[in-house]
């Protein structure tokens, strides 16, 4: 595997670590700010939002820049960002930073994703995208943890200035290991990534990311209640057992991108199955301590073996114009986040107990795994007979796509 995908993994580590450090440190902000902590909260949804918004419009406007500039760029907008977050004066300023630190990365993910599968032979595709998707998931596991304990003990400031300092080291990895093959603008203009998105398996692609990581999200979101709740755990626990939530996520991540170069779909089949398997089955495994730390591990592994997968189909089904619809798929990652935590919190209000979250995550990956079957059943019927077209990421100047 190239070295170059070690320089997407250092800024995907920054960008999984700003986005989800906020939630540890909103009791020290909103007290530094003089806001309450649901105000606070708010800064989890800006973040949200500049993702949401700033994917598929950076992906666009940077249509005809070399993949290698747009990289640095989107990295250096990262480090205005959290610079300007430790720097706030005020909670308005610093939400605006906050959405401001979330505009570049879906856009960073989505071309990334298309720069590391050009890097690599065909059959290692998906296990490219996995390696740069690693850096997010350790993030889970080593970032947020260490900047949370920056942020209680320097400051929340010192975190968001911590996680600028990983975000130079990413434009200095970006610039050196990036080849330069990447450094001349793509062939594709705004005209034909805009034309990838009118295809139809596109759209069923990215509905179901959005159905499937709305199923994690639905359950994630209120795990602390359903470990403390319902499986009796001190809350004091609660960040250990996350931490092996982020463990999970990692092997699942390294697991699928291995298998979906054997097989992109089975892959993405078996991980929605599991998953919700997994679910349907947090109300019997939340009634002890250790069978509820078993499900927070399977459910990471089952959530992220589908990320490489879902990433790549999108790709394959865009493969004339790859990077908006790649990095509208980090737009769709983020639907899920907030679609599943809202629907998780309807099952909650409505008196089903606290694992019903968790249950209604179940319904959701099988309506994951229903668009899935119907994105294969229109792919089948454009196929060729006894032909399966792989991943193709390349743009008309790079090299050909090989057939399976």
């Amino acid at each position: 595997m190239p070295l170059a995908l070690l320089a997407l993994a250092v800024g995907a580590f920054g960008i999984g670590t700003t986005e989800f450090v906020i939630m540890g440190l909103l009791p020290e902000v909103a007290d530094d700010l003089h806001v309450s902590i649901p105000t606070a909260g708010h800064l989890v949804s800006a973040y949200a939002l500049g993702v949401v918004i700033g994917a598929p419009l950076l992906a666009a406007v940077t249509s005809r820049m070399s993949r290698r500039t747009v990289l640095i760029g989107l990295m250096a907008l990262f480090v205005a960002g959290n610079a300007l977050s430790a720097f706030a004066a005020n909670y308005d300023y610093l939400l605006a930073a906050r959405f401001l630190s979330g505009l570049p990365h879906g856009a960073f993910f989505g071309v990334g994703a298309v720069v590391a599968t050009t890097m690599v032979a065909p059959e290692r595709k998906a296990r490219s995208v996995s390696l740069m998707f690693l850096g997010l998931t350790v993030a889970n596991i080593v970032g947020v943890p260490a900047a949370t304990l920056m942020g209680q003990h320097l400051g929340w400031r010192a975190t968001f200035l911590g996680v600028s300092v990983i975000g130079v080291a990413a434009i200095a990895s970006l610039a050196l290991l990036i080849p330069h093959d990447h450094a001349q603008a793509p062939r594709v203009g705004l005209r034909g990534e805009l034309a990838a998105l009118r295809s139809v398996p596109v759209w069923l692609a990215l509905g179901t990311t959005v159905a499937g990581f709305g199923a994690l999200f639905s359950a994630y979101s209120y795990i602390t209640p359903m470990l403390t709740d319902a499986a009796g755990f001190a809350e004091g626990s609660v960040t250990l057992l996350l931490a092996l939530f982020g463990v999970g996520a990692t092997a699942g991540n390294l697991l699928g991108g291995r298998l979906a170069d054997h097989s992109m779909r089975g892959t993405l089949f078996g991980g929605l199955i599991s998953l919700a398997a997994i679910l349907a089955l947090f109300p019997l495994l939340m009634t002890t301590e250790w069978t509820a730390a078993l499900a927070v591990v399977l459910l990471g592994t089952a959530a992220f073996v589908t990320g490489s997968p879902l990433q790549l189909m999108v790709m394959e089904k865009a493969s004339a114009g790859p990077s908006l619809a790649s990095s509208a798929n980090q737009a769709a990652f983020n639907l899920a986040n907030a679609g599943g935590a809202w629907i998780g919190g309807l099952a909650l209000a409505a008196g089903f107990g606290a694992t019903s979250p968790a249950v209604a995550g179940a319904v959701l990956a099988v309506l994951g795994l229903g668009v899935a079957a119907t994105a294969a059943t229109v792919d089948r019927r454009r196929a060729v007979p006894g032909r399966e077209r792989v991943v193709a990421t390349h743009v008309p100047h790079e090299a050909e796509a090989l057939q399976h």
